[in-house]
Parts: structure tokens; C-alpha cells; sequence
């Protein structure tokens, strides 16, 4: 087996009732509409789209919550919403406004909680554990109530605490949602060295550009219940980008840049920083209109934020 998720033309509908007086009228919303795609084992797997694109519904069919209308679906080999009792043993699962942990009690004595739902071996889980609280920084606040915690530390004890069984599969639904830039930034190393290092398949939905820039090695767009995307996070970036940001940095007061298919985004008076269209303007003669205009101290040559490449896919769809 060397698929860790396999779906084939899964779907999912939710019967909607309405009454207006003693009247009554019933309609189908389409939540997923026949989607099929496969995550192979140690993956990175980002799973995005816009607010009710059917991200949720389908993760909570992958984890056995939801029951499909029609279509298939394996994890690990196991059906989810059949085999439940049995992948839970094998799959980990963060939803990021859901918690996991005890909120009255420390997240340790959640972790010993687990060991036993798991029926784990003691040593075992006391390595696993020890490890854990190691590698997210736990120790701290390990034995401080729940309740307690900041967003930043609840949400690497859950992840922690969706790792204690060690699973081969881990679900995450919108794992930083609310976190600050330094939470958040902890937070996507500790999943990415998971993954890299532990050879952790991870399905991952947000809404944040960064999670995906910095987690993910492919990614799925979703919108309407249909997948319009799948490819690598890398040729998704070439195939919607269609400029470059050139940010300089001269060591005196530059002259004007007029290069046409070029925009100056921002300007100071030691540094500019100009948007190309590269459909318009080529990089080395931008370079050296900007090398003209004064001595330059230094420059860098960087892709938009990849937020604006979900933007554009949102806005224009498949190609």
C-alpha cells in the first residue's frame, strides 16, 4: 500500500428544511461533488479553498465522522466511516476551534488519559511522551491547567497530544487559526519536522498562505464541492504568477526607474521596491535599468506572497 489517502469520486450532500408557517420546503446543499485524488505515504498535503468549498466536510469523512453520500474513500487501507474503531488507532486529528485536551486539567494528564484509550505500553508511551514534550517545548506549562495555557502553547500541546499514539496519518483543520506570528511560526516547523523526520503523512486545510508556503509540498484547491487544482505548491506559484517583486537597496538617492512593465510598489529614499510583469518587462533588463540608476548596496529578487496566488485562483478557477 502505498497510498496514505485515497479518494474516488466522493461526494457528500446535506438535506436542508425550511418552514414558512405550516409550509414546508426541503433542498439539497452539495457540500463535496465527486472528488478523487490520492496522498501517497510521508506527504505534505494542503487541502485549501474558500469558506464552505467542502475542506471540513471532507476531512471529517476521512476520519470517519461523516458518512459519504455516494463515492469511496481509504485510509491506510481502511474505509473511515466503516472501519472507525480500528484507523483511529493509526490517524491523528487537530481541528483547530475543537480541543482535544482537558480544559480544567494539565495537558499531561490528558496525555496519560490517551495512553489508556490507546491502550499503549507504559515505556513506550513515556518515551513517546518524553520525546514530545521535548521536541514542542512543552515542559514549561506541561502541568499547568488547560484553562490556563495561551492559544500559542494549547495548540502545540493538541498537536503533541494528536502524536501520542504515534500515528501514520495526521488530519489538521485549520491548525493556527487565531495564533500570532510567532505561534504560528513554531507551530508549522513542528509540523514540517514531523513530517520530515517521522515520515508523518499530513493533510492540512487553512486559510493561511503561510501554513501552505511553509508546511506543504502539494496542494489541492477545492471550491464549490469540486477540486480545481492538484499539483505541486512549487508549479502552482510558476503557473499563476505572472510577476516578480525586485526590492534594491541603493547607497545613495536613486534616479527615476520608467522601465515599461514595471510598477514601484514602495520608495524611500535609500530603497525602492517595484512590481515587474513578466509578461512585459524581462528580469535582466530591469536589473539593468536599476543598476543605472544608482550604485546599488543590495538586491533581492522575490516571488509575491502566495496569498495573492490563492487569490487568483479564487478569482479565475482551473486554467
Amino acid at each position: 500500500m502505498r497510498s496514505a489517502v485515497e479518494t474516488e469520486k466522493l461526494s457528500k450532500s446535506f438535506q436542508l428544511t425550511r418552514w414558512s408557517g405550516f409550509r414546508r420546503t426541503r433542498s439539497e446543499i452539495v457540500a463535496v461533488d465527486d472528488i478523487s485524488f490520492s496522498v501517497p505515504k510521508g506527504q505534505s498535503v494542503a487541502f485549501i479553498g474558500p469558506n464552505g468549498a467542502g475542506k471540513s466536510t471532507t476531512i471529517k469523512m476521512l476520519t470517519g465522522i461523516l458518512y459519504p453520500t455516494c463515492g469511496r474513500a481509504s485510509v491506510l487501507g481502511y474505509v473511515p466511516w466503516a472501519d472507525r474503531r480500528r484507523l483511529v488507532y493509526y490517524i491523528g486529528a487537530v481541528f483547530g476551534q475543537r480541543s482535544q485536551l482537558w480544559y480544567h486539567l494539565p495537558a499531561l494528564d490528558t496525555f496519560n488519559l490517551l495512553a489508556r484509550i490507546y491502550n499503549l505500553d507504559r515505556q513506550q508511551f513515556i518515551r513517546t511522551r518524553d520525546m514530545l514534550i521535548d521536541r514542542f517545548a512543552l515542559g514549561a506549562f506541561i502541568n499547568t491547567p488547560v484553562r490556563k495555557l495561551s492559544l500559542g502553547q494549547r495548540m502545540r500541546a493538541e498537536v503533541a497530544a494528536s502524536l501520542i499514539h504515534k500515528p501514520q496519518v495526521l488530519f489538521l483543520d485549520e491548525p493556527t487559526i487565531g495564533l500570532d506570528v510567532i505561534a504560528r511560526h513554531e507551530l508549522r516547523n513542528l509540523i514540517r519536522e514531523w513530517n520530515r523526520d517521522e515520515g508523518v503523512t499530513v493533510f492540512l486545510t487553512s486559510h493561511d498562505a503561510g501554513d501552505i508556503e511553509h508546511v506543504a509540498q502539494r496542494v489541492i484547491v477545492i471550491n464549490h464541492g469540486r477540486i480545481v487544482i492538484d499539483d505541486q505548491v512549487l508549479t502552482v506559484r510558476r503557473r499563476y504568477l505572472g510577476s516578480k517583486v525586485v526590492r534594491v537597496l541603493f547607497s545613495e538617492t536613486p534616479a527615476e526607474i520608467n522601465t515599461p512593465g514595471v510598477t514601484v510598489t514602495t520608495r524611500r529614499e535609500y530603497e525602492i521596491q517595484l512590481e515587474v510583469d513578466t509578461g512585459k518587462a524581462q528580469i535582466p533588463r530591469v536589473i539593468f535599468d536599476v543598476l543605472q540608476a544608482g550604485e546599488v548596496a543590495d538586491i533581492a529578487i522575490e516571488d509575491p506572497p502566495l496569498d495573492q496566488v490563492i487569490s487568483r485562483i479564487y478569482r479565475e478557477g482551473a486554467p
